[in-house]
């Protein structure tokens, strides 16, 4: 890393600065074929390109703090020509939505000079993304401009194939394999697992929960999809610094058939707030789940006593007054009945009554 150019926002600024904090970092470089369409082609790309390098290791893929960029080069072409117009290079992108920004721009800005007969010019331009504008930098050199010139001290450097076949061994599951795995064996949706493997890590805490958990992998992805993402995105934190291990996740969804669902969520909220585990909470809390028939059968009486309507219109086939009637139940236990043994309960009582 030779050093980063750093371009003021404000459309008059004549300056540009160079931060060296990152001069000698090891840079690597990637330059593709001019073979994508669209953005969506690029964001595709860009994706599978950062999960990719994210899962060897090379780069924490932070672009807000440069450690992974991208430069756009843009051409059109008449339809059904092979041959591509001139090359405009954008620079000043530190955003993956910057990138599908500024390549939206630049086809409808070059589509409008050739449009009018226009030459589009070979340049280099700044994406101003305060105005979700691009402007001219330079024009762009062809190799000869950089004077090339060959250097004495670097002799040539020859790759052993044992070499690279040793480098390859040490290479991960990538992406794509994993994803594949996570389908055949595991039995999660294809786009359950897509989600799962696009973070190494979060990859990483769903199969530990799964080698921990006799539960099935699909009730654990769920989880980790509609809650533990969501927390997440919430606290703008990664699943790396996550308070909630793998063993506290997998024995709040042990004990959940004996909470219900609804405790179960609160019951995550607050070892997200605590770092306590799940059966520690439910013990404090007295979050435990009301399945004594008894004591559901007195709380039942007084509901129907404070709801007489209700119980008239289920005795006359209106199925939505049980749906009432449990639910007055389960604000009266605070969501602790067991639903599956309520329902029942009350369909004995109720039928009873109406005979």
């Amino acid at each position: 890393e030779a050093g980063k150019l750093v371009h003021p926002e404000a459309s008059d600024a004549n300056y540009s600065l160079v931060d060296f904090n990152r001069a000698g970092v090891p840079l690597l470089e990637i330059v593709t074929q001019p073979d994508m369409r669209n953005v969506e082609e690029v964001e595709s790309y860009m994706q599978a390109l950062r999960c990719i390098l994210l899962y060897i290791g090379v780069s924490d893929c932070k672009m807000e703090e440069g450690s992974l960029r991208f430069e756009a080069s843009i051409s059109l072409r008449e339809k059904g020509s092979e041959t591509l117009g001139n090359r405009v290079e954008i620079k000043n992108l530190n955003s993956m939505k910057a990138v599908l920004k500024v390549i939206t721009y630049e086809i409808s800005r070059q589509s409008l000079l050739l449009n009018k007969g226009e030459d589009v010019l070979l340049e280099t331009r700044l994406w101003d993304d305060v105005n979700s504008v691009s402007r001219r930098m330079r024009s762009k050199e062809e190799s000869h401009d950089y004077r090339y010139f060959p250097e004495p001290d670097l002799v040539p450097f020859w790759i052993e194939q044992e070499w690279i076949d040793e480098t390859r061994a040490t290479i991960p599951e990538l992406p794509v394999s994993r994803r594949r795995r996570f389908v055949d064996e595991l039995f999660v949706s294809d786009y359950d697992a897509g989600i799962l493997t696009e973070d190494k890590f979060l990859a990483d805490y769903f199969e530990e929960c799964v080698k921990i958990s006799q539960n099935s992998p699909k009730e654990l992805s769920n989880w980790i999809i509609n809650d533990v993402l969501r927390e997440l995105n919430e606290r703008k934190t990664n699943v790396r610094d996550f308070v909630v291990s793998p063993e506290m996740l997998v024995e709040l969804v042990n004990i959940k058939p004996t909470i219900g669902s609804s405790i179960a969520k609160e019951v995550f909220s607050e070892m997200m707030n605590t770092g306590k585990g799940a059966q520690s909470i439910v013990k404090e809390k007295d979050l435990a789940q009301m399945d004594d028939t008894s004591e559901l059968n007195a709380i039942i009486i007084k509901v129907i006593e404070e709801n007489p309507k209700a119980a008239e219109d289920y005795g006359q086939g209106k199925k939505n007054a049980l749906a009432f009637l449990i639910g007055q139940t389960m604000k009266a236990t605070k969501g602790k009945a067991n639903p599956k043994i309520l329902t029942e309960l009350f369909k004995q009582r109720l039928s009873a009554s109406s005979k």
